[in-house]
């Protein structure tokens, strides 16, 4: 069997695992260990930052000892040099090394990588951003050892194959709950979500709807329940989703990208099909004859994240940015430089730059510019 081959059904199961963790939260830690075997590294963990954070939370991880992942908890994770960088600069989707981000010259000089990094034998690290906005952040993050070596083309190709997938499962996980699912009042549950939900069986036959459902097969105008079957006015769009139905039935369908859907009246939507045939998902205690869960809505551009905000506003460079989120959470030049790995002459430079582009005149006033942009009620 060629080494091609082999690649291919890695990577084939490992996407049936991420979506399988995407019911089964459990599975993330297993999902995570396989990532790192598949891509090439010593540690991953799908991280998380809401605005009002300084430092990131761990949802899932592996390979990273109990008291290292509490001492960047209470200690490092606000001394991590690739926050902010990440959160300003990172496009939804990027796969990113670390030197893409920060040159790494700075991360080895840094306290982060001296008292962190370094003590676990971490060289290098490569991420994927697959959630940013005004309220959230979240990234795939793994960390490269020596041995693993520096991330390079090979480690980038195959960290992108996976990302997308990742990126999906994370937000079906964040919609719907193995415990909803095993909960008496799945119906309630389901009319909780703003998505219209709508779950099938193989032939595409209604078994459960939610309330926004209801409300669009009443219209019409973009879906249609005839004769109780799941019904897509576009004829191209409805084969594509009565195929993917077939094929979640023999197990042969993975969550997919998007299916651009067109109103009566003109308006886009988007479908999004979720296989509930695995066998982790059949612990869902749906009905077995349940093949799949489609969610539809109107597409949305999410609001950037602050930290974007500030940086496009002020037009400020991703040093200027580093410095800026440096002097708000840590404070002046002596405690700064040896946390960012760069001289003191250095941060100053920045900080004046900083000073000129946002007509700030003392540190409080970076303070206070920062803070109200991180406000959820910010105007």
């Amino acid at each position: 069997m060629s080494d091609t081959t082999d690649e291919a059904e890695q990577i084939s199961r490992l996407i049936g695992d991420i979506y399988d963790a995407a019911l089964d939260r459990n599975l993330w830690p297993s999902v995570l260990e396989k990532t790192c075997h598949y891509v090439g590294g010593q540690a991953a963990a799908l991280v998380a930052l809401g605005p009002a954070q300084s430092q990131g939370q761990f949802y899932y991880q592996w390979g990273t000892e109990p008291e290292f992942l509490d001492s960047y908890n209470r200690t490092y994770g606000i001394l991590n040099p690739l926050h902010v960088p990440t959160m300003v600069h990172a496009k939804v989707g990027s796969v990113l090394a670390a030197s893409d981000l920060v040159p790494l010259d700075e991360v080895l000089a840094s306290r982060f990588y001296k008292e962190w990094l370094a003590p676990q034998g971490i060289l290098d690290a490569i991420s994927a951003t697959f959630e940013k906005s005004a309220i959230s952040y979240a990234v795939l993050a793994l960390n490269r050892s020596a041995r693993d070596g520096l991330v390079n083309e090979g480690t980038k190709r195959r960290m992108r194959l996976i990302a997308p997938h990742f990126q999906r499962a994370v937000s079906i996980g964040k919609i719907i709950d193995l415990h909803e699912f095993e909960a008496a009042a799945l119906a309630d549950s389901l009319d909780g979500l703003a998505a219209a939900t709508i779950i099938v069986d193989s032939s595409g036959r209604i078994l459960l709807t939610n309330a926004a459902a209801d409300a669009l097969l009443a219209k019409g105008a973009v879906l249609r329940a005839a004769a109780g079957k799941l019904t897509v006015n576009d004829p191209p769009s409805d084969r594509t989703l009565h195929e993917t139905f077939m094929n979640a039935e023999s197990g042969n369908a993975v969550a997919g990208a998007g299916l651009p859907l067109r109103g009566l009246d003109g308006d886009c939507w988007i479908a999004h099909v979720l296989p509930l045939t695995r066998s982790a998902r059949r612990k869902a205690r749906l009905n077995y004859s349940a093949a799949a869960a489609v969610f539809v809505r109107k597409p949305t551009l999410e609001p950037p994240h602050p930290m974007e905000t500030i940086a496009n506003v002020y037009r400020l460079t991703s040093a200027e940015m580093r410095v800026l989120m440096a002097v708000v959470q840590i404070g002046g030049v002596p405690e700064i430089a040896p946390v960012l790995g760069i001289r003191e002459t250095t941060v100053k430079t920045h900080l004046q730059h900083v000073f000129e582009k946002t007509g700030a005149k003392r540190q409080a006033d970076l303070v206070k510019l920062v803070a109200g942009y991180m406000s959820p009620l910010a105007g």
